[in-house]
C-alpha cells in the first residue's frame, strides 16, 4: 500500500508540473543536443505563439507574415523564405533562438530546484541506509519532513507566479524559449524575442524617434565656419576612430515619432536593422515592468519578481564575442578594438557608437567625461607653468631668503609643552621654499584662470549637449517619456499594504504615500544625516589629536632619527591615515545612503536617484573635503598664544601651522588625498575587485569543466557570467569630487588639474574595457542631460570662487605681503617681512607647567622668544593684544574676498552671457527640420487627394468639400 501511495504521489507531482507547462503555453521534452561542443541533454520548448489577432491586424503589409505566424508547424516553414537573403546564425555564437532566425531580446534566469521525487527518494534511501544500520523501523523525520514541503510549497508558488508573468508576456505577443540545461547547474533561463509587431506597437508607445525615408543636407555653418570645420576634420582625421559614425555625415534622416497608421513614411528597407538590439531590449524592458503578476493579491512587474526571488537576473544580451577565431564583426568588437583599449589612449571616442549599443544615458556620460578631459589640458598647462614660475622665482623670495639667512638668528618658542624647546628659524627654510612654489603671485592669476575656466567648461559642454542632441533626435525628448517615470516596485508594495489597512474603513478613492505616512522616514533621515556629519567631524578632530600626541612623542624620542624630520613625518603619516579612513568611510556612507533613500519609498526610479545621489554627494564629499577644510581654515588660528594656549581634552594643545603658513600641509593633504583616490579607489578597486568577483564565479565550477564550457557557451549563458550593471552614479561620484578637488583649493595646488588630467585618460578607457568585457550590457535608457549632476557641477564651480578667495586671503601670505609693502615697508620691498610677522614673549610668562624641559637645548639661556602672529609686545601697554597691523590685514583680507568674488563671478557671468547655450547651425539645423517635417505630412495629404481622386468615380463630393468650408 505503501508503494501505491509512492506511485500515486509521483503522478500527482508529474500531472502538476505538466498542468504548469500546460499554463505556460510549453511542451517539455528531453532531448539530445547536437550542437557544435556535444551538448548535454536539456529542456527546452517547442511552442512558440505570437503575437494576438488584435494587434497584427494592423499591420497590412505583414499580413502574411502575421497568417504564418499563428501556427507554429507551418510558421517557421514559411518563414524562411522571407528571410531567405538571410542565413540562420549560430546561436553559439549570436543571441539568437535556436532556430538562428529569431534575435533574443531579453535573457531571464531563475533558480531551478532539484525535483520532489529525487528529494523523496533521496530521503527515502536515507532511511532505508538507516534501517539497515540500526535494524528498527524507519520513520521519516518530521521536521525534515515539514521543511521539505515547505521548500516544495515556496518553489511551487514561484513556479506559478513565472507561470502567469510568461502567460501574460506571450498575450502581451512576446515570443519566449525556456533552457534548464545541465551547463549552469541550478540556473535556468527564459528567453524572449519581440516580433515585429510588437516592435512597432511599443515604438508609437514609447514615442520612440524613428528615420524617416526623407533625408537633408546638413550644413555646417556660414561659409567661413564650413571651412574651419573642414580644416578642423583634416588636422585631427589621426585621431578619429576607425568607425563610420564618428565621421561627419552631410546627409541625415529625417526622425519622426514612430506611427504604425504612418509607417509608409519610415525608412523599412531592412526591417532587420531598423530597431536596433539596443532599441529592441529597451522596448522588451518596459513591456516586462508594464506587465503585472497578480497572484496572491501582489501587483507586480519584473522588478518585484526580481527582488520576492521569482526570477533571480534580467538583463540584455551583448551582440556578440570581441575575441576569439570565430568572432565575427559586431558593435561590441568593433568598441572593444576602438575604445576599449589603451594603445589608444590618444583619440576620440566613438561617442555615437557607444550611444547606438549603450543608450543615450551611458552615450552621455561618456560624452560629458570626454569634454572634461579635453577641458583640463588647457588647465593643467597653465598650472604646470605656475608651478615652474613659483620654481623660478624661488631663489629671488626674498621672505624665504631671510627665513634661510643663519645672521638672523632668531629664536622660535616651542611647538609643543614641556618636551619641545626652543628652536631657530633658520631650520625652517626648507618649508619656506617649498611653501613658495605654491605660494606666489602667479596664484591669484591661477584662481581667477580656473573660475574663468569652470564657467567656459559648463558653457561647452552644454553647447556640446544640444549638439548630441540634435545628432540623437532627442531634441523633442520629454523627462515625462522616460521609462523612469512608472512607480517603483517598493512604493507599489507600501501602497499595497496601506490599502489593505483601508480597506475596513468607509472612505474609498485614490490610496497614495503621503508626507504623514514619510514622516518617520524624514526624520530618520535628518537625524542619521547629522549624526553622519558629526561622525566625519569627530574622524577629522581623532586625527588631530594623532598628529599632537605623536608630535610630542616624537620629541621626547631619544633617537636622533625620530627628531631630525619630526614635521615631515607627521605630516605625511596623517594625511595617510586621513586617506586610509575617506577611502573606507566612502564605503560605508554610500551604503547607509542607499538604506535611507530605500526607507524613503520615492515614487519613481528617478526620484529615487536623484535622492540617492543627493544624500551620497553630501556624506562623500562631506567625508573627503573635512579634512582639508580644518587644513585650510582652522588649524593654526584657534591655538591661543604663548603663555595662553587653547587645551582640548584637558592637556592637547592644538597644533599650529608651520612658520610660512598651513599651505605647505594644505598641498600635501591635496596631493596624498587625490592621488590616492585616483590610484587606489578609482583604478585599484575599478580593476581588481572586478576581477575578484569574476574568480569567486568561475571557482565553483573546475577548470577543465569551464574549458569545455566556453567552447560550447551560448550567448545568454557567457553573459550570465559577467558582473551585473548597476548604474552610472559611482562614476559620475568619483568625477565629481575630483572636479570640486580641482577647482575648489586649486589655489593651493595648481598640479591638480595635471593629476586629473592623467587620471581620466586612463579612467576613459578603464571604464570602456569595464562597459564592454566585464558587466552585462546595461538597459538603454533614453536621456537628453546628464540631469542633478550638472546641477552639482554649477554649484561647484560657484562655491570655488568663494573657497579660493578665502584661501588667498587667509590660508596663504599674500595679503599680509601685500599690506607690509605698500603699508609698512621703508623702502616699498619685502624686506623686513618676516621680522614684522613675529611677536615678541617673555619666557617668565609660561603658565607653571608648560616651559621646556631643556631650556639651554640650543646652548645658551633663552629670555625672549618669537611666535608668528601680530600682537604687541610684553613691555607695551596692552602687552599680548592684537596690534593695529592685525587689524589692517584682517580688514585687507575681507575686502580681498570680497573684491575677488565679485569680479571673478562678474566675469563668469559674462562669459555664460557671450556664449549662447545652442551652437547657431545647430538651431539652424532644428529650425529646418520642423519646416521639412510639416512639408513631408502636407505632401502626404496631398498624395492621400490624389489617391481618393483616381480611386473615386463620383467626383462632385471632392467638388462640393470646397465650396462647403468656404
Amino acid at each position: 500500500m505503501k508503494g501505491e501511495d509512492d506511485v500515486n504521489t509521483a503522478m500527482k507531482d508529474e500531472e502538476a508540473d505538466g498542468s504548469g507547462e500546460k499554463l505556460l503555453g510549453f511542451n517539455s521534452t528531453e532531448e539530445q543536443a547536437s550542437g557544435p561542443g556535444g551538448q548535454d541533454s536539456m529542456w527546452r520548448n517547442e511552442r512558440y505563439e505570437s503575437v494576438p489577432l488584435d494587434v497584427k491586424g494592423i499591420d497590412e503589409d505583414n499580413s502574411k507574415g502575421t497568417r504564418d505566424s499563428l501556427n507554429p508547424q507551418t510558421g517557421s516553414a514559411l518563414r524562411k523564405p522571407r528571410q531567405s537573403d538571410e542565413r540562420p546564425k549560430d546561436s553559439n555564437l549570436w543571441p539568437y533562438f535556436q532556430d538562428g532566425l529569431r534575435r533574443i531580446d531579453y535573457v531571464l534566469t531563475y533558480h531551478v530546484q532539484k525535483p520532489h521525487s529525487a528529494r523523496k527518494k533521496k530521503s527515502r534511501s536515507c532511511c532505508l541506509r538507516g534501517r539497515n544500520r540500526t535494524s528498527s523501523p524507519a520513520h521519516e523525520d518530521p521536521e525534515l519532513a515539514a521543511q521539505e514541503q515547505r521548500l516544495d510549497y515556496h518553489e511551487d508558488d514561484l513556479r506559478l507566479r513565472r507561470d502567469e508573468f510568461e502567460e501574460n508576456l506571450r498575450e502581451m505577443g512576446l515570443e519566449m524559449e525556456k533552457e534548464e540545461g545541465t551547463k549552469i547547474p541550478g540556473v535556468g533561463f527564459v528567453k524572449i524575442h519581440a516580433p515585429w509587431e510588437v516592435l512597432c506597437r511599443e515604438a508609437e508607445f514609447m514615442k520612440l524617434k524613428m528615420p524617416t525615408i526623407k533625408k537633408y543636407e546638413v550644413s555646417h555653418g556660414s561659409g567661413i565656419a564650413e571651412k574651419v570645420n573642414m580644416f578642423i576634420q583634416k588636422v585631427t582625421a589621426p585621431l578619429q576612430p576607425k568607425v563610420v559614425d564618428s565621421r561627419t555625415e552631410n546627409e541625415k534622416h529625417l526622425s519622426y515619432p514612430f506611427s504604425r497608421e504612418k509607417r509608409h513614411l519610415f525608412d523599412l528597407s531592412d526591417r532587420n536593422s531598423f530597431f536596433n538590439s539596443k532599441t529592441r531590449s529597451s522596448i522588451v524592458y518596459e513591456i516586462l515592468k508594464r506587465t503585472k503578476c497578480t497572484r496572491a493579491k501582489y501587483i507586480m512587474g519584473i522588478s518585484s519578481l526580481l527582488g520576492s526571488g521569482v526570477y533571480t537576473e534580467a538583463y540584455p544580451l551583448h551582440d556578440g564575442d570581441i575575441d576569439g577565431v570565430h568572432a565575427e564583426t559586431n558593435d561590441r568588437k568593433i568598441l572593444y578594438e576602438e575604445w576599449a583599449s589603451y594603445s589608444i589612449f590618444y583619440k576620440y571616442q566613438p561617442i555615437g557608437l557607444v550611444r547606438k549599443y549603450f543608450g543615450e544615458k551611458v552615450g552621455l556620460y561618456f560624452a560629458w567625461l570626454g569634454v572634461y578631459t579635453q577641458m583640463l589640458i588647457p588647465a593643467a598647462v597653465v598650472g604646470v607653468i605656475v608651478f615652474l614660475y613659483g620654481c623660478a622665482t624661488v631663489d629671488d623670495n626674498i621672505p624665504s631668503m631671510e627665513i634661510c639667512d643663519e645672521r638672523n638668528n632668531i629664536t622660535m618658542c616651542p611647538m609643543c609643552d614641556r618636551a619641545c624647546s626652543y628652536w631657530k628659524l633658520v631650520t625652517a627654510c626648507g618649508t619656506a621654499r617649498a611653501s613658495h612654489l605654491f605660494d606666489n603671485a602667479a596664484t591669484v592669476f591661477f584662481a581667477i584662470f580656473m573660475a574663468l575656466w569652470a564657467t567656459m567648461f559648463m558653457e561647452h559642454w552644454k553647447r556640446r549637449q544640444m549638439r548630441l542632441n540634435y545628432i540623437w533626435d532627442m531634441t523633442g525628448f520629454e523627462d515625462t517619456e522616460v521609462s523612469h517615470s512608472h512607480p517603483r516596485a517598493e512604493y507599489e508594495f507600501h501602497v499595497m499594504k496601506k490599502s489593505l489597512k483601508k480597506e475596513k474603513s468607509p472612505k474609498t478613492g485614490n490610496v497614495k504615500l503621503t508626507c504623514t505616512d514619510r514622516m518617520p522616514a524624514y526624520m530618520t533621515i535628518i537625524v542619521m544625516m547629522i549624526f553622519l556629519i558629526f561622525v566625519t567631524l569627530a574622524i577629522v578632530f581623532g586625527v588631530v589629536l594623532y598628529r599632537v600626541s605623536i608630535m610630542t612623542a616624537l620629541h621626547m624620542s631619544s633617537t636622533p632619527t625620530f627628531r631630525t624630520n619630526i614635521r615631515a613625518t607627521v605630516k605625511t603619516t596623517g594625511a595617510v591615515i586621513n586617506l586610509i579612513i575617506i577611502i573606507i568611510m566612502d564605503e560605508v556612507y554610500g551604503a547607509i545612503a542607499r538604506w535611507l533613500t530605500i526607507m524613503e519609498v520615492p515614487k519613481t526610479d528617478k526620484s529615487f536617484e536623484e535622492r540617492l545621489i543627493f544624500k551620497t554627494f553630501i556624506l562623500k564629499f562631506a567625508n573627503a573635503f573635512t579634512p582639508i577644510v580644518y587644513l585650510a581654515f582652522f588649524r593654526g588660528r584657534l591655538i591661543g598664544r604663548p603663555g595662553k594656549y587653547i587645551y582640548v581634552l584637558g592637556s592637547y594643545r592644538m597644533e599650529e601651522c608651520a612658520h610660512a603658513g598651513c599651505l605647505m600641509e594644505l598641498c600635501i593633504q591635496l596631493c596624498i588625498t587625490m592621488l590616492g583616490k585616483q590610484l587606489i579607489q578609482n583604478n585599484l578597486f575599478e580593476i581588481g575587485v572586478p576581477k575578484l568577483k569574476k574568480l569567486l564565479r568561475q571557482r565553483k565550477i573546475d577548470k577543465k569543466h569551464q574549458e569545455e564550457l566556453n567552447k560550447t557557451l551560448h550567448r545568454h549563458e557567457k553573459d550570465h557570467f559577467l558582473g551585473p550593471f548597476v548604474g552610472l552614479n559611482p562614476e559620475y561620484m568619483e568625477m565629481i569630487i575630483q572636479f570640486g578637488m580641482v577647482t575648489l583649493f586649486v589655489a593651493s595646488f595648481p598640479l591638480a588639474p595635471l593629476f586629473a588630467l592623467l587620471n581620466n585618460i586612463i579612467e576613459i578607457r578603464l571604464d570602456a574595457k569595464k562597459f564592454v568585457t566585464e558587466l552585462r550590457r546595461p538597459i538603454a535608457v533614453r536621456a537628453k542631460d546628464i540631469g542633478i549632476w550638472y546641477t552639482l557641477l554649477r554649484g561647484l564651480s560657484k562655491v570655488a570662487v568663494i573657497v579660493n578667495a578665502f584661501v588667498i586671503s587667509f590660508t596663504s601670505d599674500f595679503i599680509p605681503r601685500l599690506v607690509y609693502q605698500y603699508m609698512y615697508s621703508p623702502d616699498g620691498t619685502l624686506h623686513g617681512f618676516v621680522n614684522h610677522t613675529l611677536a615678541y614673549f617673555n619666557v617668565s610668562h609660561f603658565q607653571p607647567g608648560t616651559e621646556p624641559l631643556e631650556p639651554l637645548h640650543l646652548g645658551y639661556r633663552v629670555d625672549v622668544c618669537r611666535y608668528k602672529d601680530y600682537r604687541d609686545p610684553p613691555w607695551s601697554d596692552t602687552p599680548y593684544e592684537f596690534s593695529r597691523e592685525f587689524w589692517a590685514i584682517l580688514a585687507a583680507r575681507f575686502a580681498f574676498v570680497i573684491v575677488f568674488q565679485n569680479v571673478v563671478m562678474l566675469m563668469s557671468d559674462f562669459v555664460d552671457w557671450l556664449i549662447p547655450d545652442i551652437p547657431k547651425d545647430i538651431s539652424v539645423q532644428i529650425h529646418k527640420e520642423r519646416n521639412l517635417i510639416v512639408e513631408l505630412f502636407m505632401k502626404e495629404e496631398r498624395g492621400k487627394k490624389y489617391r481618393n481622386t483616381i480611386g473615386d468615380p463620383s467626383p462632385q463630393p471632392l467638388r462640393s468639400r470646397p465650396s462647403s468650408q468656404a
